[in-house]
């Protein structure tokens, strides 16, 4: 019996990205030394987490609230958009404490090989959201400029090209891609925080 319930422990920590069967084993059996409690509190935030958590309703950042932290800091300029693929690159950018502005997450990037469009993905409610900044709507800022800071990859270029088309109805605005001081094909999250500031400090006209 014991080695099935081992063996449960060890296939649920295996689905994690990254971890495979034998780091899966080290942590059930680093769980297994911890005292009950510690393991109950472990499981416990697991569960509150997955049970509570939000996406902002304005960024699609996760959220303990409906707007997330950043986009209800009055001291950051909502003048200013940054597009992103995912929470980790929202994570990475605010590491760099280089950037003051807001964000919007995408959730993703076009990828047909993988079957992921536009419609998959949250274009439709940033345009939306600069609509109703063009509109001067109650609680949304006019935007200056819309900031691309998505993976230097053939999907990336894709997406950032597509969502520039649908921002021509909005010829004031400044669209921008982060400098390419980061390597083609890399990920935003795994690039060092000197090397990402600098990006987007230097970013250039799309």
């Amino acid at each position: 019996m014991a080695n099935i319930l081992l063996d449960n422990a060890v296939d649920q920590f295996s689905r994690l990205p990254g971890i495979g069967r034998k780091t899966a084993l080290r942590l059930v059996l680093h769980m297994l030394r911890q005292e009950e409690e510690d393991v109950t509190a472990f499981a416990n935030a697991l569960t509150i987490l997955k049970r509570d958590v939000k996406y902002c309703k304005v960024c699609h950042n996760i959220s303990d609230t409906e707007v997330c932290p950043i986009c209800s800091d009055k001291s950051r300029d909502a003048s200013l958009i940054c597009v992103v693929e995912n929470i980790q690159d929202v994570l990475a950018i605010e590491r760099t404490q280089q950037y003051r502005g807001l964000y919007h997450v995408l959730g993703g990037i076009i990828s047909p090989m993988d079957g992921i469009g536009p419609n998959n993905l949250e274009i439709g409610s940033l345009i939306e959201r600069i609509r109703f900044g063009e509109s001067g709507n109650e609680g949304y800022e006019k935007i200056k400029e819309v900031i691309f800071a998505l993976a230097s990859t053939m999907e990336g270029d894709t997406t950032n090209f597509y969502i520039s088309r649908k921002l021509k109805e909005f010829p004031d605005i400044k669209l921008s891609v982060i400098a390419r001081g980061i390597n083609v094909g890399d990920e935003l999250q795994y690039t060092d925080e000197v090397t990402l500031g600098r990006s987007i400090l230097n970013r250039t006209p799309l």
